[in-house]
């Protein structure tokens, strides 16, 4: 299962969630790699720490390689690092890798990552992709690439305006490359359940037809301390009330 976090808006928990699933994933004995395209490497410091910034190759030495065609490139396996969690690899991101965006476009390369995953899921059970907050050449690649889409959102208005951009754009990456891809949900982050506003926009959305997944997650500042530690939530607190709703939101997809 090759599946991508997405959403064009930043903010959202885009990160947080592709880390947390692929720590559950890997948690219950399936081989899971994350790959962390996204310039901020939040995925990677998240898993890493400040040794992130030191691994090599990075993603951007993937990218590099694509664009500068070679007879014999890298194995896609050699950009795979361990991380300290049984089960779980990943391939770390940089910033270089903003700089290769428009190389990479004018190359036509885009199709590139999708014949990679195609190698790399021989080797993983699950792979998940984080993504910048943009609709730009990475995501596109990503998503080109990918089985799922899987939507973090966050309870506002200008939120749910740019929901209905990012859901036509994933429909068009559909129907003009890859016909496979699903949009798996939308699941809602920072889930306020006391607050009549976010319960509002959510049952709007189910209304208008929207692929609302019942699984949410809850604020908590119990997240700032996983990401402050380096430890998903499954390895912080399996028994904390946002580690159980990540459970939850992982067994959801799992069954869909």
């Amino acid at each position: 299962m090759k599946r991508v976090i997405f959403n064009q808006k930043g903010g959202v928990g885009k990160s947080t969630i592709a880390v947390n699933l692929a720590a559950i994933a890997a948690h219950q004995g399936k081989r899971t790699l994350l790959i962390d395209i996204d310039p901020q490497c939040n995925s990677s410091r998240y898993l890493l720490g400040a040794a992130a910034s030191q691994k090599t190759p990075t993603v951007a030495g993937y990218f590099n390689q694509v664009l500068n065609f070679t007879l014999y490139p890298k194995p896609a396996l050699d950009f795979v690092h361990a991380t300290p969690f049984e089960n779980l690899s990943l391939i770390v991101s940089d910033a270089e890798i903003g700089d290769l965006q428009s190389k990479l476009e004018s190359r036509h390369k885009i199709y590139k990552l999708r014949d990679t995953l195609d190698e790399l899921s021989k080797e993983y059970d699950e792979i998940f992709v984080d993504t910048p907050p943009a609709y730009n050449f990475f995501t596109q690649s990503a998503l080109i690439a990918a089985d799922r889409c899987l939507i973090p959102f966050d309870c506002d208005d200008f939120s749910r305006q740019a929901l209905y951009t990012l859901v036509n754009n994933v429909a068009e990456i559909r129907a003009d490359h890859n016909p496979g891809l699903s949009i798996e949900g939308i699941v809602v982050n920072q889930f306020q359940p006391r607050a009549r506003l976010p319960q509002r926009l959510v049952d709007e959305m189910k209304a208008e037809g929207l692929p609302m997944l019942d699984s949410k997650l809850s604020s908590s500042i119990v997240i700032r301390e996983s990401h402050d530690r380096g430890l998903p939530m499954i390895h912080l607190d399996a028994r904390h009330k946002l580690s159980q709703e990540f459970l939850a939101l992982y067994r959801e997809l799992q069954a869909a």
